[in-house]
């Protein structure tokens, strides 16, 4: 009859750790952000523009028929914007962009763009535009806007 060494034993166990360590970050790295949930009223998403700071994005989650769609709105240059929280390259993912310091950064293939060029959206990775209007001091995005530009990737 074979024993096991001291040694294949802590070999075993530490492959089973790292391989355990590897499907966690895969997992916890591949899902989709989730982000507070708009204010509806009616068919519209309305964001107070009041609320928006000067290059800083504002994310958001529009839940529509058991599918989350992200999206993010910025004020720059004077105007309110909108994109969904992704290119059309890498929507498929869901991973989304990340800001930092006056820069948007795509998770999934890591292109960078400076917030305050986001509105002339040219390059590989540009988050997908969606138009809203200002009225009242609120950011209107008709939902059914942005559950079209998410059914299109």
């Amino acid at each position: 009859m074979r024993t096991k060494s001291p040694c294949n034993i802590k070999f075993g166990r530490q492959s089973l750790y790292i391989s355990f360590l590897v499907f966690s970050f895969l997992v916890a790295c591949s899902r989709q952000p989730i982000y507070p949930q708009p204010s509806l009223q009616g068919s519209e998403v309305v964001i107070s523009a009041d609320k928006l700071r000067s290059e800083s994005p504002v994310f958001f989650t529009l839940r529509h028929n058991g599918k989350n769609i992200n999206f993010f709105v910025l004020k720059i240059h004077d105007k309110v914007l909108s994109f969904l929280d992704s290119c059309t390259s890498c929507y498929p993912s869901t991973r989304g962009y990340r800001t930092d310091r006056g820069y948007i950064t795509c998770r999934t293939c890591d292109v960078r763009y400076s917030l305050s060029d986001i509105e002339k959206g040219v390059g590989s990775c540009f988050p997908v535009r969606i138009e809203g209007h200002l009225q009242d001091g609120q950011y209107r995005i008709p939902a059914s806007r942005l559950e079209e530009a998410a059914a299109t990737f």
